[in-house]
């Protein structure tokens, strides 16, 4: 062995024994985050914790504040903000010996890579849980990585530069850009998805060996599903839902046929399970229910920073944000317009898979957390009591949906989606597929060959919550419509078809799809923001 090498290995010991000694400091020295007041001097994102049950006694609407308290916090090292030790997927660094600390606390491709939710999620009308400019896309997959430097000299995978397989990453390559989405209606959006799930469940614990069947929820396709005379399930013919929903332990294994609706790629079962990630990918704050209480897995010298009370608040508070509705301009030109794109909203296939409206049983009007289908990692039902809110509680953020009737056992949500994935990817630049494939792990051939497959984009409130597609780098909605290929190509080549009246219409109806401003009490408004009363010619269009 030369002098060099030994030089180098009793340098790198001494730095692991140093690291070591650290992190038994930073164990000792461990801050409760949880139990923190903000006093003078101090700088909280949020100034009080609610310790866990106490979601269970305090009064709704301060429950909801509460989380819309911590989705709005700014995270501060004094609280937990940042993983110095830990990668945005949860694992440890790749290189300990480089913490996520000073220069290198924010990185915007491998994060963590913003101070607070809202920082996002913010329009229209700045209101915390809404979309995101261009600007603030994130960058799935990019948290594999400790620290994105794209630097070729950089030999350690996953460092900086280098991927899994030891290939040098572009900013193409490392990571899929994504639009971010509103919020608005999740909670209808979870209901609903939750329904579909049990359908599809219902259909399958109700075969016999031997037999095949068609899985159709709610009036959407789903394909078909094999039970074999052997036990084991074939599900080559199941469409429109994503790998982790098909995949099983063992062949005899029924697979779940969960719908995942959040994540643009359906990665995410439920906004709990969407929440406890995104903390800690985006800001370096760890949940107790994830990565367990009085630990300090990141190595930032604090333990609890989210109680699983809190999580509870910041779900609810997505859950229950208003509904999206219809801006209809009082101009009989343009009303008339809109009207007339909404018919060929249906004669161009939009609606075939933009399907309008979904209906929600009685039951699935109230939101219950934790959700039945949280995976591991994130607090289930049954392991502590439920909450229930009506989502109809005309006492939370207007406008919100109601039955067309009281008595009414099923009410539509027109949420413009059919909850399935599509491939919508063409070879034109502006329509490229994505580098990475999310649904897949990292080591295997697929992850890196690329993901084609979409959750059908819900437009309710799409007029005002662009840019538009996945990416978010269409600035019009026409682009958007323009850029559907793949399984959607048809739709497009109808447009395309259409002459310049008819085309116009179109946009004009997808122009009225919109966020409203917060406390708007009707669904259905005119251009400034009153009830709709349609003129006599549209009336009878309508």
């Amino acid at each position: 062995m030369s002098l060099q090498t030994s030089l180098r290995r009793r340098c790198l010991a001494a730095a692991i024994t140093c690291l070591a000694v650290g992190m038994a400091g930073w164990a000792i020295a461990q801050v409760d985050a949880s139990l923190q007041r903000m006093g003078v001097g101090d700088e909280f994102g949020l100034s009080q914790h609610l310790r866990d049950d106490q979601e269970f006694v305090i009064p709704l609407a301060e429950l909801i504040e509460h989380g819309r308290k911590v989705f709005s916090a700014n995270w501060t090292i004094s609280e937990g903000g940042g993983r110095p030790l830990a990668k945005g997927n949860g694992r440890a660094l790749s290189d300990p010996l480089a913490p996520l600390s000073g220069a290198r606390s924010f990185n915007r491709i491998s994060g963590p890579d913003a101070n607070s939710c809202m920082g996002c999620h913010s329009q229209p009308y700045g209101v915390a849980g809404g979309s995101g400019d261009f600007v603030a896309n994130v960058f799935v997959q990019g948290q594999r990585f400790d620290f994105a430097t794209f630097d070729r000299s950089d030999t350690v995978a996953t460092r900086g530069a280098l991927d899994e397989r030891g290939t040098p990453v572009t900013l193409a390559s490392i990571a899929n850009s994504r639009h971010t989405p509103g919020m608005f209606g999740a909670g209808y959006i979870e209901m609903l998805a939750r329904e579909i799930s049990g359908d599809l469940q219902r259909i399958r614990d109700g075969m016999r060996r031997g037999e095949t069947r068609i899985l159709v929820a709610k009036g959407i396709d789903f394909g078909r599903i094999t039970r074999r005379e052997d036990g084991m399930w074939d599900v080559r013919e199941v469409t429109g839902l994503p790998r982790q929903s098909l995949i099983t332990a063992t062949p005899i294994d029924p697979p779940s046929l969960l719908v995942r609706p959040w994540h643009q790629a359906g990665n995410s079962v439920s906004l709990r399970d969407f929440t406890n990630t995104s903390y800690h990918h985006h800001h370096g704050i760890q949940a107790t229910e994830r990565f367990g209480a009085n630990l300090d897995p990141d190595g930032d010298g604090f333990a609890n920073e989210l109680t699983r009370a809190d999580v509870t608040a910041a779900t609810l508070f997505q859950a229950v944000m208003a509904v999206p509705g219809q801006v209809v301009p009082n101009e009989p030109a343009v009303e008339r317009a809109i009207l007339r794109g909404q018919h060929l909203f249906s004669q161009f296939q939009c609606a075939k898979c933009h399907v309008p409206a979904l209906p929600l049983s009685r039951q699935g009007w109230a939101f219950t957390e934790p959700g039945p289908f949280n995976p591991t990692g994130n607090l289930k039902a049954g392991d502590v009591r439920t909450l229930r809110v009506d989502l109809n509680d005309r006492a939370l953020p207007l406008p919100r949906l109601a039955p067309e009737h009281p008595d009414d056992a099923l009410m539509m949500v027109p949420a413009y989606t059919d909850f399935k994935l599509h491939d919508v990817s063409g070879e034109a630049d502006d329509m490229p597929a994505e580098a990475l494939d999310m649904n897949w792990p990292v080591w295997a051939p697929k992850f890196a060959v690329g993901n084609r497959r979409f959750l059908t984009r819900r437009l309710w409130g799409i007029a005002n919550s662009g840019p538009y597609f996945h990416h978010g780098m269409f600035t019009t909605m026409r682009q958007a419509v323009l850029g559907h290929a793949g399984e959607a190509v048809a739709s497009r080549k109808a447009f395309q078809a259409a002459g310049k009246t008819d085309q116009d219409a179109l946009i004009e109806f997808l122009k009225s799809l919109q966020v409203l401003p917060p406390g708007t009490p009707e669904l259905v408004v005119d251009e400034k923001f009153q009830p709709k009363r349609w003129g006599a010619t549209a009336a009878r269009t309508k």
